[in-house]
């Protein structure tokens, strides 16, 4: 284990420069602080000898800043794929039987027999994400990816169309 007193010299010489690492990367105080806190901690508990360089103590802020930020892209994946899933709809301002019309033709010229079978599986049949990747056998992501672009296909040619 790392000597306390030598953790202590370590934060006191270095404790800057990591902070400056880490808050360029993710562009947050509180999270900056967190990770230097953090790399200082891991090295409360490891197996690493007393003579701790400025570049490991740099590339393991790095390290955990990217992680920080990988970690936070797929929790907002996961928040797209969740409002995506919700079953209620707000009904009051349902489009016009003009408009609905106008959707059904988009659906039926604009996309591929994929994106139409996942369309329908999802809004006229009510299936879950899940249930149409099982009963489709592809991934989740790719149930979620065909009907983020069906919906972006459905926007544009409506907003041509007026």
């Amino acid at each position: 284990m790392t000597n306390g007193n030598n953790i202590e010299k370590l934060f006191k010489a270095h404790y800057q420069q990591m902070y400056r690492v880490a808050k360029a990367l993710l562009h947050d105080d509180d999270s900056a602080r967190d990770i230097v806190h953090d790399v200082f901690e891991s090295l409360l508990y490891s197996t690493i000898d007393n003579r701790v360089s400025l570049s490991y103590l740099l590339s393991s802020v790095r390290n955990r800043s990217l992680n920080m930020i990988r970690d936070k892209g797929i929790h907002e994946r996961i928040l797209n794929l969740y409002f995506c899933e919700i079953d209620e709809y707000d009904t009051e301002d349902w489009p016009d039987d003009e408009t609905i019309a106008a959707i059904y033709q988009i659906i039926k010229d604009e996309l591929t027999p994929q994106c139409r079978r996942i369309l329908e599986l999802r809004f006229i049949s009510g299936l879950k994400f899940t249930e149409i990747a099982e009963r489709l056998e592809l991934s989740e992501n790719a149930v979620y990816k065909h009907v983020r672009q069906a919906l972006v296909i459905i926007r544009k040619n409506l907003n041509q169309n007026g």
